[in-house]
């Protein structure tokens, strides 16, 4: 035994150690409550989801902005000779399959 410590200060270090202990404790029982553990695996899915709709939103957007950069020009303005045989292709897609579905109606 050290010189200098008394019973009482021995006592004290024992109560102040379990003090540490209990909290300790009550630290670990916290973390592995399943509540506690179902928050955790709720919490990093709910962040995994965040990402991926990030990352597709990113990249949809950026689809977008390369689909309009085709058919818009810098200036903002149309792009005639690209709208025009679109429109046309989609008038006559559009039509074609207006025609298929009268012409099944009428069988």
């Amino acid at each position: 035994m050290p010189q200098g410590r008394t019973p009482a200060d021995i006592e004290a270090d024992i109560i102040s150690r379990r003090r540490e202990l209990a909290a300790t404790l009550d630290e670990i029982a916290v973390r592995v409550h399943p509540r506690t553990i179902a928050g955790d695996a709720k919490a990093k899915a709910a962040a995994a989801v965040d990402r991926t709709a990030g990352r597709a939103y990113v990249a949809a957007n950026r689809a977008v902005a390369d689909v309009r950069s085709q058919f818009v020009d810098e200036e903002g303005s149309p792009r005639l000779e690209r709208l025009v045989p679109v429109a046309v292709v989609a008038v006559v897609v559009v039509g074609g399959l207006f025609a298929l579905s009268s012409r099944r109606r009428r069988r």
